[in-house]
């Protein structure tokens, strides 16, 4: 087989010498622009999974890899002024340049041959005589722009600005660097990866880069600015450039990674973000797997590429989905500093997913101790409940733990349990089996203190997704014109494009429905219940308020976001002046659309800060259902993103689910300080009816 390979980066080389090693007759040719002593950048991070695929792939750079290598198993972050250390994190660096140069011995003695400064276009590289052809060549691919239809390219910047500079200050693990500045936040990720050098990337978000000046700095100048800001960390060490400059990662995606024999690998085809230290890894097992593709494959070109690509795309999506979180965890950091250096540890150590509360246990267990114990209040003893089984008080009431569970049928050791939708009138049910707040008695609320928990009810009007039939047969079905009740809404707008146009309110519709909120959370309380939910979410009355996709109105109730939370805040205020002080009234809220032109999270972020400031003590955090063709992100916890910003932005207590199905989801969520209370969906087990 002919093989050409443009771009003689790790996953280039790599690819080369696999199958090279696979079968000696393959005429395998690398071009790469550049010297062959030319590279950019400082040190590789390598995780212990990753050496291991090395291993198996080709033993003999896995030996000459390792033996090079700088090794730790710490990360210490340094915030408020305090060190915290975390170990049990086993990672492994090599400069750069060492890598390139092993691969490139190894090709040598394989018989790959390697023409190192020859340029070619991507037009001359694509006409090659040649069985495949190989696009390696990097994050700016010139093949892949050269068929950027063809392979359904995206390329967006992602997160923060960064510089990446090497240092002669050698860290003994990795090392997070926080420093706040009258611009803003700016952070260092700095690792060893040798025994004379560091790496040290430092980033802040573009709008305090431009703050402070760096964007008209020369490098010289952003090297000076870099070392009187981290002084202290620094000491007598300097920063060392190679041509370090202010850069905006850049976000790969394509919609297919091959084109006939033409395909993409490593960076070309993805890329990840550098705060999750991803981008060789993937870029040698992308070329791992490529060879092994060929190898079950021998000879047919095509369907060896099309195994690559389905092995592979679900790996690689998953870490550029866990990159997204860390990239935009950075840009946002600077909204956790609110909290004490030992959970701010936590919250960076988990906020990509790739770790949580019960691996961190395993890893650093006195680290997880000393978390759980501050957690719960008790700092000054040496260990204390998991998170999830710490009490929380809101107002005048004491929840027995974090745990919340839908529906009032059972409590299943949950602290509290909230009702599904109660509606404050016959015509603010959403289907004919909804439990207006009359129907209910003292019965209900007695069954869950019974059980240990508090109850919470959750007071709402369905609004334009009224009169519709059960679930069951099906969401959004409207009941038949003899069934249905009039429908009332912020706009004479349906729902979905089957359901009923509703009537819009005007000024006696206003004050009936406050009313009818107020009676509802005064009947609410002479019933007994711990804590009333205010229903502001996916789709329903007062939902529709606050989305500018529901809410068409030109009058002082429609238009800008002051006005849209006009009646919304009218219903609040009215509901906690007859809801009792020392309960807790929450609320409901969806905070995005999800949708083109409906809520963003910039302005549901807003919206939970003016019902906190109207007097709700937590925020049920949701998303989309705002209309009928949301566009929905659902995952597991797949709410827990959104919580964070809403809790650490507003500054107000939140309650989450989207599908939390673990013990360990809860907990990780909790002791990050995502939110203070989580919906946890536990699945039946075979031993529970043993």
């Amino acid at each position: 087989m002919r093989v050409r390979i443009l771009g003689a980066g790790p996953s280039g080389l790599y690819l080369g010498i696999l199958l090279k090693k696979q079968d000696p007759r393959h005429e395998i040719e690398i071009v790469e622009r550049n010297a062959a002593d030319a590279t950019f950048g400082w040190g590789v991070v390598f995780s212990e999974e990753t050496l291991g695929a090395l291993r198996d792939a080709d033993y003999a750079t896995y030996l000459e890899i390792t033996d090079t290598f700088a090794r730790w198993d710490a990360i210490d972050i340094s915030f408020g002024g305090k060190l915290v250390r975390s170990r049990g994190h086993a990672f492994s660096a090599i400069a750069r340049k060492q890598l390139l140069n092993i691969l490139q011995r190894r090709c040598r003695e394989l018989g790959v041959e390697l023409r190192f400064g020859h340029e070619v276009t991507a037009e001359e590289f694509t006409a090659r005589d040649a069985d495949l052809l190989v696009a390696a060549d990097g994050v700016n691919s010139l093949v892949r722009k050269s068929r950027a239809e063809a392979f359904g390219s995206s390329v967006r910047p992602q997160g923060c600005k960064y510089i990446w500079f090497g240092t002669d200050l050698v860290f003994d693990a990795f090392r997070f660097i926080f420093a706040r500045t009258e611009h803003g936040m700016f952070q260092v990720h700095g690792y060893p990866f040798d025994e004379n050098l560091s790496t040290f990337i430092v980033e802040c978000p573009e709008a305090t880069w431009r703050r402070a000046g760096l964007d008209r700095m020369t490098e010289a100048e952003s090297i000076a600015f870099c070392e009187k800001l981290f002084a202290d960390e620094l000491g007598d060490h300097r920063l060392l450039s190679n041509r370090s400059m202010w850069l905006s990662f850049p976000r790969v995606r394509n919609r297919s990674w091959r084109d006939g024999n033409v395909v993409l690998l490593g960076d070309a085809a993805h890329t990840a973000h550098f705060t999750i230290g991803s981008g060789t890894k993937l870029a040698m097992e992308d070329a791992i797997a490529l060879a092994n593709a060929f190898v079950r494959h021998e000879g047919e070109v095509d369907a060896a590429l099309a195994e690559y690509e389905l092995a592979r795309r679900p790996v690689v999506e998953r870490f550029q989905e866990a990159a997204a979180d860390s990239a935009d965890y950075f840009t946002r950091v600077e909204h956790h500093a609110h909290l004490e250096p030992v959970q701010f540890a936590f919250n960076l150590l988990t906020r990509s997913g790739r770790i949580d509360h019960a691996g961190l246990a395993v890893r650093d267990p006195d680290f997880v101790r000393v978390v759980d114990a501050r957690f719960a209040g008790v700092a000054e003893r040496r260990f204390g409940p998991p998170p999830m089984l710490t009490p929380l008080r809101l107002c005048g009431v004491e929840l027995p733990n974090r745990v919340v569970r839908r529906g009032l049928g059972g409590v299943d050791g949950a602290g509290l349990a909230i009702s599904g939708l109660v509606a404050v009138s016959a015509s603010g049910r959403d289907t004919p089996e909804c439990p207006v707040i009359d129907d209910l008695d003292e019965s209900t609320v007695d069954e869950v203190h019974a059980g240990g928990a508090l109850a919470g009810i959750r007071l709402g009007h369905a609004g334009r997704r009224g009169a519709t039939r059960p679930a069951r047969f099906g969401v959004d079905v409207p009941l038949s014109a003899d069934q249905a009740w009039p429908l009332l809404s912020a706009s004479a707008c349906a729902y979905g494009p089957f359901t009923q146009v509703p009537r819009a309110m005007d000024a006696e519709d206003f004050e009936r429905v406050r009313e009818e909120f107020a009676r509802g959370a005064r009947r609410a309380a002479e019933l007994g219940f711990d804590l009333l939910e205010l229903d502001c979410a996916h789709g329903g009355l007062l939902a529709s308020f606050l989305s500018p996709l529901a809410n068409r109105r030109e009058d002082d109730y429609g238009g800008t976001t002051e006005n849209r939370l006009r009646f919304p805040l009218e219903v609040v205020r009215a509901v906690r002046d007859a809801w009792p002080g020392d309960r807790p009234l929450t609320a409901r809220l969806t905070v995005t659309d999800w949708a083109p032109g409906g809520l963003a999270l910039d302005e549901g972020v807003r919206l939970a800060r003016a019902f906190a400031s109207a007097g709700v003590a937590l925020i049920h955090v949701e998303a989309g259902q705002t209309v009928a063709e949301t566009r929905p992100v659902y995952r597991r916890g797949f709410l827990t993103a959104i919580s964070d910003r809403v809790r650490s932005e507003a500054r107000v207590p939140t309650l989450v689910g989207g599908h939390l199905t673990t013990t360990n989801e809860v907990n990780t969520v909790l002791a990050a300080g995502r939110a203070d209370l989580c919906v946890l969906d536990l699945a039946s087990h075979a031993l529970e009816a043993s």
